[in-house]
């Protein structure tokens, strides 16, 4: 039991820590707080990410599969994929109050090991492990 409350803990402080506020400083726009305390979250600006990025879960599932990890904290939402090489984390954020969260942040490590890995290449070896590749 203590385990299990540890890893949701843990969970709970990786979603936080990618949260709209701690957003890497090359990102566009900032958050901004709203009477209601919806903060609208910054949205991942890179090349090769365009075919995620805004897309909701349905969409993503669809794609890749089945996610390996589907959390949900409030109104934010990450979906875990992988592959034999690579682990493709997925956070998701409402881009307004009361919508659907929707793709806006990605990151992607080595499977072994934990090391930053190359975005593209692991959607690719996402998908093309769930075609048959």
């Amino acid at each position: 039991m203590r385990k299990g409350l540890s890893v949701i803990a843990l969970c709970a402080a990786f979603v936080s820590a990618c949260s709209p506020n701690a957003a890497p400083r090359s990102a566009s726009a900032g958050a901004a707080a709203s009477a209601g305390g919806f903060r609208t979250p910054v949205v991942q600006n890179e090349r090769g990410l365009e075919s995620i990025i805004g897309k909701g879960a349905n969409a993503l599932t669809q794609r890749f599969g089945s996610a390996r990890i589907d959390l949900s904290e409030g109104d934010a939402r990450k979906l875990q994929f992988s592959s034999n090489e690579c682990v493709l984390d997925i956070f998701l954020y409402p881009l307004r109050g009361n919508e659907a969260p929707v793709a806006t942040h990605v990151e992607a490590r080595q499977r072994v090991g934990g090391a930053g890995a190359d975005r593209a290449r692991c959607i690719a070896d996402i998908e093309q492990g769930r075609n048959g590749g």
